[in-house]
C-alpha cells in the first residue's frame, strides 16, 4: 500500500477536521455525533492497521469530518473560526510533540492501557475517556501554547464532558500524526487545496 497519497492526507485532514468538530459540540451543547466520537476516540487506539481507512473504521465515521473540512475549503471565509483554530492549534502541537522522545512514550504507555480498557467495558466507557483524557492532560495540554476551549461554562467544568473534550483532542493529535505519515505538510494543504477538494467531493459519494 502506497501510504503518501493525497487521498490518504485528505482521509487523515478529516480526521483532524472531525476532532476539532466534536470539541467544539462538546464545549457549546455537552453532547457530541455518537459515530464520530466512536470512529475518532477509535482511532487512538489503533496503532496497526493494514489501511489509513481501518484507522476510522469506515468513511462513514468520518463523515462529520469530511463535511466539515470540505466547509472550511470551499469558502473564501472560514466557515468555522474555532474549529479552524483548533485543527491549527493541533498541528502546532503535534510538531512539538514529535521532538518530546519521553511524552510519545507516556502516549504509548497509555494506549496501550486504554486498548486494555476498551476490551473490557467498551471504546466509550468513562474509563476509557478519563484515561485518554489523563494521557492528554500529560503531554500535550504541558506544550505551549496550550489549547483554549471555548464554550459553556456548565459544560466545560463538568468532568465527563471535559475529559472527553481532551480525550478528542488527542484524537486529533492521533489524526495529525497519521496526516504526516501520509505525506502531508502546510505547504502540500496550501498548495494542493484543489487537489484536497477534489479527493473530499470523491470520498463523500462513497459514504
Amino acid at each position: 500500500m502506497q501510504l503518501q497519497t493525497i487521498t490518504h492526507q485528505t482521509i487523515a485532514l478529516a480526521g483532524v477536521a472531525q476532532a476539532a468538530a466534536l470539541v467544539q459540540q462538546l464545549a457549546t451543547t455537552g453532547t457530541a455525533d455518537a459515530t464520530a466520537m466512536e470512529a475518532s476516540i477509535g482511532s487512538v487506539l489503533k496503532i496497526d492497521t493494514d489501511t489509513v481507512l481501518d484507522v476510522y473504521g469506515s468513511l462513514a465515521g468520518l463523515h462529520l469530518g469530511l463535511v466539515q473540512l470540505q466547509q472550511q475549503m470551499t469558502n473564501y471565509k472560514i466557515a468555522n473560526a474555532e474549529q479552524a483554530r483548533y485543527s491549527a492549534s493541533l498541528v502546532f502541537l503535534e510538531n512539538q510533540l514529535s521532538k518530546q522522545p519521553k511524552s510519545l512514550r507516556i502516549i504509548t504507555t497509555g494506549v496501550e492501557k486504554a486498548q486494555i480498557q476498551a476490551g473490557h467495558f467498551g471504546l466509550l466507557h468513562e474509563n476509557v475517556i478519563a484515561n485518554l483524557a489523563d494521557i492528554y492532560s500529560n503531554t500535550i495540554s504541558k506544550l505551549q501554547p496550550r489549547i483554549m476551549v471555548n464554550g459553556d461554562s456548565h459544560y466545560l467544568t463538568n468532568t465527563h464532558t471535559a475529559d472527553k473534550i481532551r480525550a478528542c483532542l488527542l484524537a486529533g493529535i492521533r489524526s495529525v500524526i497519521l496526516w504526516r505519515q501520509c505525506g502531508g505538510t502546510r505547504w502540500k494543504f496550501l498548495f494542493y487545496r484543489k487537489k484536497i477538494q477534489a479527493e473530499l467531493e470523491k470520498l463523500l459519494t462513497q459514504v
